[in-house]
């Protein structure tokens, strides 16, 4: 299964890069993690924040392959614990389709977007700042398939 996180953002401080590379390395061939960054819309007087945001899901849905699961990271999403999280896992790893992981900038994620997910998930009612959201990410998806494979990596 190969994973792909669409997120927009790009020039991420390198701590970002280290703890995103650091977790997406841990995970093993079949579950591959790979990242692609598209450039935040175009904010100023003469565009609106709704066509930036409009723009960003064009290039966004662009980078989706036919066929993939998409999972679009929104406040309004489903909350899943790490167990929770790791059934999922293991559902779509079952399924043997690849996976969009869809992040959204500062304005959210277009409605098109939204759409075309099958499902959504929200990490935290809390606010995260979008280069946090990468690590946070990785480093979820490599816990879950730890448990999936019963590595000793989470301590419930």
């Amino acid at each position: 299964m190969n994973i792909s996180l669409i997120a927009i953002g790009t020039r991420m401080p390198e701590w970002v890069n280290e703890g995103y590379r650091e977790y997406a390395r841990r995970l093993p061939r079949e579950c591959r993690l790979k990242l692609t960054e598209i450039p935040l819309g175009q904010r100023a007087r003469s565009k609106t924040v709704e066509r930036a945001v409009a723009e960003e899901g064009k290039r966004m849905l662009a980078e989706i392959s036919p066929g993939e699961h998409v999972i679009a990271l929104d406040v309004k999403g489903r909350n899943w614990s790490t167990e929770q999280l790791a059934v999922q896992f293991q559902q779509w790893m079952l399924a043997g389709r690849g996976i969009s992981l869809l992040v959204g900038g500062p304005d959210g994620l277009s409605a098109p977007c939204l759409e075309r997910a099958q499902q959504r998930w929200s990490l935290s009612p809390l606010t995260l700042p979008h280069a946090l959201v990468r690590v946070l990410l990785a480093e979820q998806l490599y816990r879950a398939w730890t448990l999936t494979v019963g590595h000793p990596y989470h301590r419930a």
